[in-house]
């Protein structure tokens, strides 16, 4: 490396790791343009330009090819969101890239769940379960708008008590969810005055209880149920605000930019040849250090080296599939296990306005690029709550369905892929490539901490993880976004969804009032949000916005996916003027949207025949 080279890389890992001085970032506070007034003078534009939320994708762009970085993440999930933010709080300059969009893999196809996972107690994974309830707590008190509590019931019907052996469960699980035991109560105070949230203890309620929170339940008049807290998130969300924390320590990432081989310096993996895949211009992203943070497709990186030298078990995908439907066909205001009659449960849940059922966990041995949710799989969710629930739901009334491919480690043995370790895997190779995989929506912290810690300690640096104490975005106060013209749904949504950023978000509005109004409307999602989308979180296509900036492609998508749905082009009218869109870009881009609705089933409408066939 040549001097200068070095003396850049080292003012950039210092600048872009400091701390913004209000704490808050730049994007919230009127001192972030003169922020780093003595960085570089690319170091201190692109600081300049997070005061509005994701850098700009061009920009990003030249930036990638322009520096010399301390670390490339490839993928854009949330455990490369987290290794970015992780390894850019620590001081390091960091530079990401993500083949589609950010989260457009498994980390936007969860149960939405920040859970500690029951169903591992069976298996007396206890460390597993742990670690991961603390991670919740944790996650719920960084970004208390985005990860929020959730009842969940496990009821009896029948004159029956709740089984004992499940309050046995229960126990152990109010036993590890927190440091020590605590009197009841949602929030306590540190000695710090900062407000933390720790669990109630699980209780026993009668069946009005069960009810009021389940109402799709009152037909088989429950006698009781088990209460117990997890807490639930919007996934894609979560990665968004990951990578916004991260660009706000001076990451700079870019998608739809797909790493076609690594660089190579005297068997040294020092970067990453690139294909913008809207461009069609490759570029080359050089940096020190390499983390592979694919998820379930960690293997198709260097894989021929990844084999031979670390005896890694081979990647075991499997397929969990999820349904939506309308709250007025399962009413619920809290969540539910629901038994399938095989040893096994599945989850209902409210989320966003609708029902949320799932997961089923079967092997998966199709292609990864787009996983549609299996027909058989429906069928069967849509039976268990037929069965449950004594209601009679049918396909027709799905709203949304979706599937994600988990990146299991395989133990080499013939047990079902619900069987396999859901712990995250860390292998290093000749080359200096740091792979991260496996794990779950819920470690995604500490799965980014294992990766940078293993760079940390062969670079010899002092530089201890810090993500446990950042907050992730900033809530919104109820009079933080009184916007006249806007309903109270909405503001709701935006809190939860942008925090205090929703704020830019009701900023569109004002110039524009026709982007008041609703995308569907039976729920709360605005037009605002779709030029927001396109401007400040480089979404680039009609998809990404109704798929992964709100979420909407799986809560409407028989209605946004019919060939002449107002709704769809109305979102892409109001999308385009943010990325110059003319009247047949708008046309193609409702084609596209259509065409990636079919190829991931997310109607939940089995395929034409035709189709499947061509």
């Amino acid at each position: 490396m040549s001097g200068a080279q070095g003396s850049l890389r080292r003012r950039a890992g210092t600048a872009t790791g400091a701390q913004h001085p209000c704490g808050l970032g730049p994007r919230t506070c009127a001192a972030g343009a003169g922020f780093l007034a003595d960085a570089p003078p690319r170091i201190a534009a692109r600081r300049r330009l997070t005061c509005r939320n994701v850098i700009a994708r061009d920009d990003a762009l030249a930036a990638l090819e322009a520096e010399l970085f301390d670390l490339v993440v490839i993928g854009g999930g949330i455990t490369g969101a987290g290794v970015a933010l992780d390894a850019a709080s620590r001081g390091y300059s960091v530079a990401l890239v993500e083949r589609d969009d950010y989260a457009s893999g498994t980390s936007s196809r969860s149960s939405k769940l920040v859970h500690g996972g029951l169903r591992y107690l069976q298996n007396f994974d206890l460390g597993l379960v742990r670690e991961a309830l603390l991670e919740r707590a944790l996650l719920v008190n960084l970004a208390p708008h985005l990860v929020r509590p959730l009842e969940l019931l496990v009821a009896s019907f029948e004159g029956k008590h709740p089984q004992r052996t499940v309050g046995v469960g229960l126990n152990m699980y109010d036993a590890m969810a927190t440091e020590r035991l605590r009197l009841p109560g949602r929030r306590r105070r540190d000695g710090d005055g900062i407000e933390e949230w720790s669990p109630d203890r699980h209780r026993v309620i009668d069946g009005e209880e069960v009810k009021r929170l389940l109402p799709a339940l009152a037909g088989r008049d429950p006698t009781a149920a088990y209460l117990f807290y997890d807490c639930q998130t919007d996934d894609a969300r979560l990665v968004l605000t990951v990578l916004g924390e991260a660009e706000r320590y001076g990451a700079v990432m870019a998608n739809r930019c797909e790493v076609i081989e690594l660089l190579d310096e005297n068997g040294r993996a020092v970067g990453a040849r690139c294909l913008d895949r809207v461009s069609g211009r490759e570029l080359a992203v050089r940096a020190a250090n390499v983390v592979n943070a694919t998820g379930v497709w960690a293997d198709t990186i260097r894989s021929e080296e990844l084999y031979e030298q670390e005896e890694v078990p081979h990647i075991r995908p499997s397929r969990g599939t999820h349904i939506t439907l309308p709250y007025d066909k399962l009413p619920l205001n809290a969540g539910a296990i629901v038994p399938v009659g095989d040893g096994r449960t599945i989850f209902t849940l409210p989320w966003l306005g609708r029902a949320l059922v799932g997961t089923t966990d079967n092997d998966y041995e199709g292609p990864l690029d787009h996983v549609p949710p299996d027909q058989a799989d429906i069928e069967y969710l849509l039976g268990a709550c037929n069965r449950f629930f004594g209601i009679a739901l049918e396909a027709s009334d799905v709203t949304g369905a979706y599937a994600g491919v988990r990146p299991l480690i395989s133990t080499g043995d013939t047990k079902k892929s619900v069987d396999i370790s859901r712990r995250a895997e860390l292998f290093e190779t000749s080359s200096g490539l740091v792979t991260i995989t496996g794990g779950k929506l819920t470690t995604w912290r500490r799965m980014a901490k294992m990766a940078v810690d293993r760079i940390v300690e062969r670079e010899g640096r002092e530089a201890p993880c810090r993500t446990h104490e950042i907050p992730l975005g900033q809530p919104a106060g109820p009079d933080d976004l009184a916007h006249a013209g806007i309903d109270d749904e909405s503001v709701a949504l935006l809190a939860h969804r942008y925090g205090y950023a929703a704020r830019e978000v009701l900023a569109e509005s004002e110039e524009d009032a026709s982007l008041r109004g609703r995308i569907v409307p039976d729920l709360p999602d605005l037009l605002a949000e779709l030029p927001f989308a396109a401007r400040h979180e480089q979404a680039t296509t009609l998809a990404d916005a109704l798929l992964r900036r709100t979420r909407l492609g799986i809560l409407a998508a028989p209605r946004l996916a019919a060939a002449d749905s107002p709704e769809a082009r109305a979102a892409a009218v109001a999308m385009g003027p943010g990325l110059g869109w003319d009247d047949t870009r708008v046309a193609a881009e409702l084609a596209g949207w259509r065409e990636v609705a079919r190829a991931e089933g997310l109607t939940g409408a089995p395929e034409p025949a035709e189709s499947a066939a061509a």
